[in-house]
């Protein structure tokens, strides 16, 4: 009697658990990061309450469904957005290369950064403006929103403290003050940019009407920094 030879038996593997589960958390990711892109795109130009959930989904390609799911309700979504902004800059200030114990150099580095930074991102000043309207109530319920700011000021306030020490800065200024100047003076040049421009009757947003302006900046800050110059009291 003749057996048939037996042939080996091919097993398929199981997937793996912990692949499968990579593979959703990444999908669910890029969800989630999608809306969010959308999110500062619609927010930005229809403001918040133009900013409908239909927009939002729409364009992220997704479902109104996945916004409530990542992000519990609009202003939920809307609270993300103004944190994701935040700390945008905050990443983008961390990257710059300062030398404190050249406060000068360091110093003009920062107002740069600053004003080049609301003219490369005029989302972040838009959506600033909107919340601004709203009078501030949907970023008071951010747990993260007194952290973005803190970096900002430490930095002036290191550079600050070397040129003091160098006998080049005024000893009674606050950091706080050096920074809201310099954020004033800039968010309010790029916010007001189209409104000053029909007002002077000149470009505002043209290179070297910004590089003027620039140059006040530097100037303005340096003036209340130095020592030789005394507030007024």
């Amino acid at each position: 009697m003749v057996t048939a030879a037996r042939q080996p038996q091919t097993r398929l593997a199981k997937p793996s658990g912990k692949r499968t589960a990579g593979v959703r958390e990444h999908s669910a990711q890029q969800t989630r990061e999608s809306i969010l892109r959308a999110a500062i795109k619609v927010f930005a130009q229809h403001g918040y309450d133009g900013g409908s959930v239909e927009k939002i989904s729409r364009l992220a390609k997704s479902y109104d469904r996945m916004i409530y799911y990542y992000f519990g309700s609009k202003e939920g979504l809307f609270i993300e957005v103004l944190e994701t902004i935040y700390r945008r800059m905050n990443d983008a200030e961390a990257e710059l290369a300062l030398d404190v114990s050249q406060p000068l150099a360091a110093l003009e580095q920062v107002v740069h950064f600053v004003l080049d930074y609301y003219r490369a991102h005029p989302e972040f000043v838009t959506l600033l403006n909107t919340e601004n309207l709203h009078k501030g109530k949907h970023i008071v319920k951010s747990l993260r929103a007194k952290e973005y700011s803190s970096p900002a000021i430490s930095v002036i306030g290191d550079i600050l403290q070397s040129g003091v020490a160098q006998g080049l800065f005024r000893a009674d200024i606050s950091a706080r003050d050096v920074y809201l100047l310099i954020a004033a003076t800039g968010y309010f040049y790029m916010s007001n940019r189209f409104t000053l421009t029909a007002f002077l009757g000149e470009n505002v947003d043209a290179p070297q009407a910004v590089a003027q302006w620039k140059s006040f900046v530097l100037d303005t800050v340096f003036r209340v920094v130095n020592p030789a110059v005394q507030p007024a009291h």
